[in-house]
């Protein structure tokens, strides 16, 4: 009995780390933001790690014509891509995002933000 309760816990521990997904933690801009002016970069932040050859960010204009530039590159921490955006004038952005979790997860989402005139 006395191994039965630590085994249990280090059960449910191990099987929660399995589960895990990587979920957007962060944006900057933020989701539904209103920015004074055009951002050089998207940043998002996940809640795990993602691969990067598997995980794609599109960004958008009112139009329809993507602003990003190229494919996102991933910072040290590996939970965080940082796209390239071109200039962007005043208007609403709609953010499309795809991602697989290093434990081959995926999860995707949306969100838009302002740059305000």
């Amino acid at each position: 009995m006395r191994l039965f309760i630590p085994m249990t816990a280090a059960i449910c521990l191990v099987s929660s780390a399995a589960f895990a997904h990587a979920f957007l933690d962060r944006a900057s801009p933020a989701v539904g933001s209103e920015v004074p002016s055009s951002p050089s970069t998207l940043t998002l932040t996940y809640t795990e790690p993602v691969e990067p050859l598997f995980s794609t960010v599109h960004v958008t204009n009112g139009s329809g014509t993507e602003v990003d530039q190229g494919k996102p590159s991933v910072r040290d921490d590996g939970r965080t891509l940082v796209v390239s955006l071109k200039k962007l004038p005043p208007g609403d952005y709609h953010v499309d995002w795809h991602v697989t979790s290093i434990d081959t997860h995926k999860t995707q989402g949306h969100f838009t933000f302002t740059v305000k005139p």
